[in-house]
């Protein structure tokens, strides 16, 4: 049976997650979105689910990335490469290298 090697509960996942938050706030203001007005635009349900994501407690939804992209301002290819970075180290460093 395969294991996921990132362990939610391991540090470095934890920190790697913090930072993609901080990435993810960092655009959020740039663009001057609020968390509410970021939520509406992403179809999220709740803006406490922005919140989540900028603690670094959850991730984007594979399938809302092109949305989070478009409301964020940023090329979609750029924004998931960069998301890789945070949620799957080891593909970034495999495609990416450092």
């Amino acid at each position: 049976m395969y294991v996921h090697q990132q362990r939610l509960g391991s540090e470095e996942v934890q920190e790697l997650r913090r930072e993609g938050g901080r990435f993810l706030k960092e655009l959020r203001e740039k663009r001057g979105l609020s968390q509410r007005q970021l939520a509406a635009q992403v179809g999220a349900d709740y803006y406490t689910f922005i919140s989540q994501l900028e603690t670094g407690r959850g991730r984007v939804p594979p399938d809302r990335y092109r949305i989070w992209a478009d409301a964020l301002g940023v090329e979609a290819r750029d924004f998931v490469k960069s998301l890789m970075r945070f949620y799957d180290p080891q593909t970034f460093e495999i495609l990416f290298g450092d």
